[in-house]
């Protein structure tokens, strides 16, 4: 019979007590990797037991008791210690952990409608401007994006949202039957801008399509604020200057590094 230190706890307590963790971590804005210092386990230990690839045992959440300084369990304890399967879903409230196991209290700062800047794949003097809203979706549990204000509407995009802990960025992911657009791009700086980079597909002639990599910027719009200007924005328009110095800081201030072969 194994020792009590070795057995598992149900999967009901394991999906609890995960999502107390993972809400603690954004509470007190410390990272998995000094959380598994502070309960002497090996990061891959706590990535895996919060993900639900590897089940708790009561060793390990005795563990991260003693780390964070507060009981875990129900009052009750984890009386069936039961084995839970791997790979089990998460507690509500956590997102799954292809998309980094955050509990929307880690990343309720994301959330709201950014002014997204990218050069114009029409006009390579000007730049393209329109609306990104992120927003947590209750049932899925996950961060969503959806895209709004764009002149070409057809190809407005939507998807979900991941924000990995080990990265230290946020990707915006469309994935529809098979065909993806991804965007990478940083946490918010102070002033809450996301500069990175979009890898999509540039229509070309006919139905061609082209895969294309360019530098995107996501500024906040403000309640209150000035109302932004959407669409292609030509030099000229009075927010060009603005717009094109925004885009501009991704690059210049080495928020994504655009690499071409010799």
């Amino acid at each position: 019979m194994p020792l009590v230190s070795e057995r598992k706890l149900s999967d009901e307590a394991c999906r609890a007590a995960a999502a107390r963790v993972v809400e603690e971590i954004a509470r007190r804005r410390i990272s998995r990797r000094h959380l598994a210092d502070l309960a002497r386990i090996s990061l891959s230990t706590l990535e895996k037991a919060l993900s639900g690839r590897r089940p708790l045992t009561i060793s390990t959440l005795v563990r991260l008791e003693e780390g964070l300084g507060m009981p875990l369990r129900a009052a009750n304890g984890p009386a069936a210690a039961v084995a839970a399967p791997v790979g089990a879903a998460m507690a509500p409230g956590v997102a799954p952990d292809e998309l980094g196991s955050y509990a929307r209290p880690a990343v309720q700062w994301i959330e709201g409608a950014y002014l997204t800047i990218r050069p114009s794949f029409g006009n390579s003097a000007a730049v393209y401007a329109y609306c990104t809203e992120i927003r947590w979706d209750e049932a899925e549990s996950i961060l969503t994006f959806r895209e709004r204000e764009r002149t070409d509407e057809a190809f407005t995009q939507f998807g979900q949202v991941a924000v990995p802990n080990q990265s230290g960025h946020v990707y915006l992911v469309t994935n529809r039957h098979g065909q993806h657009r991804l965007i990478t791009v940083s946490r918010p700086t102070i002033a809450g801008e996301m500069h990175g980079i979009l890898a999509t597909l540039k229509v070309g002639r006919g139905s061609q399509l082209t895969p294309v990599a360019a530098p995107i910027a996501f500024v906040p719009i403000r309640a209150g604020g000035v109302a932004p200007a959407f669409g292609q924005i030509a030099p000229g328009h009075p927010a060009f200057d603005g717009y094109k110095a925004l885009l501009a800081r991704t690059t210049a201030e080495d928020f994504a590094v655009m690499m071409v072969g010799g």
